[in-house]
Formats: structure tokens, sequence, C-alpha cells
């Protein structure tokens, strides 16, 4: 097999059993058997469990975030452009989270927190480097700060009622409270100041 053929064997596998089982409760054997290689074969391509799964969800984030940045619709002004672009990122950074890795590994687990911290920093790098592809938004320093601003504010808020939340229901809620009574405020702010 060639080698980005091997990667990507490794990937749909991990994926598969990701989304069935959760990141905690699958094994490094389990992913190797789905792709039909060797256990030591996913190490040759892959640091660790940890890795595969990072991989993944940059995979995942990178085509979602590159279609959500695409779909601007023309007739939205920029206020309620960037309100649209959060709250689907942050939906999207939900279900990367209650998909990929499952909750209870994120709640339970010690090295989750890190995890997390790494990705939301490169998603929110992500972002920005997807924002300013976007001839629409101005490229001044002092923008792309406010811009960062409003994704730190609206990634950390999300996260916090994501890892507090005891139910989906109660997700939906804060997301909807989210949206109506902090969003408006923080989008004013970043493109206003």
């Amino acid at each position: 097999m060639e080698a980005d053929k091997i990667k990507d064997s490794i990937k749909r596998a991990a994926q598969d059993l990701f989304r069935k089982f959760g990141y905690h409760k699958t094994s490094v054997n389990e992913i190797a058997k789905r792709a039909k290689i060797a256990k030591a074969t996913i190490y040759k391509y892959f640091d660790s469990k940890e890795h595969v799964l990072h991989t993944l969800l940059m995979d995942y984030i990178r085509v979602s975030v590159d279609d959500l940045i695409l779909s601007n619709h023309p007739d939205m002004n920029e206020e309620a452009h960037l309100a649209n672009l959060i709250m689907k990122t942050c939906r999207l950074s939900y279900t990367v989270c209650n998909e990929f890795i499952g909750w209870d590994f994120i709640r339970e687990s010690t090295n989750s927190q890190d995890f997390l911290k790494n990705l939301s920093n490169e998603l929110e790098d992500l972002l920005m480097a997807s924002f300013t592809r976007i001839t629409a938004i101005r490229k001044t320093d002092n923008y792309q700060q406010r811009m960062r601003f409003l994704i730190k504010c609206s990634k950390s808020i999300v996260f916090s009622f994501a890892f507090t939340s005891v139910s989906d229901s109660d997700v939906r809620k804060n997301f909807v409270s989210f949206q109506k009574e902090i969003l408006p405020y923080l989008v004013k702010a970043a493109i206003t100041i």
C-alpha cells in the first residue's frame, strides 16, 4: 500500500470506531484490525492514538470551516455575517467534541484539557486564516485583533457551557442563550471599536 492510502485507511477506521464507541473506548488494536494493518504500522504514521484523533479532527474542521467561510451570503451585513459564522463554528466545535471524542473522555481524562486547548487554538488560527481570505473583511492589524478577540471570547463561552451542561437539552438552551444574549454584543464590540 502507498503511504497516503495507508494513512487514509487508518483515519477512516479510527473515525468509524471513534464515532461508534468514542475515543476513550477505542483501542489502537481495534483501529489496526479495522484498517487491516499491523498495529506497528499505525505508529509509523502517527505518534499515538491522540495524534490520529487530532489529525481526523483538523481534517474535518478544515473542510467544515472552509465550507462555512465560502458560504457567504451577499445580502447579509457584516455584523450578521460574523454572528452567523461564529454560531456555525461553535456548533461545529460542539459536534466535534460530541461525535469524535465523547464527553466522558473530555470530562474524565487528565490530558483532555490540554488536548482541547491545543485543538481550540488551532481552530482559532484556522478561522483567522479563513477570515483573512475573505475579501470583504478588512485586513488591518487592529481589525484582525478584534476578530481574534471575537473568536477567543466565543470559543471560551461555548467550551465552558459544553463542559458544564448535563444534557443535550442544556446545551441547546445555552446555545440559544449565547446566540441571543451574548453574541450580538461581542460582534458589535469587535466590529465597531
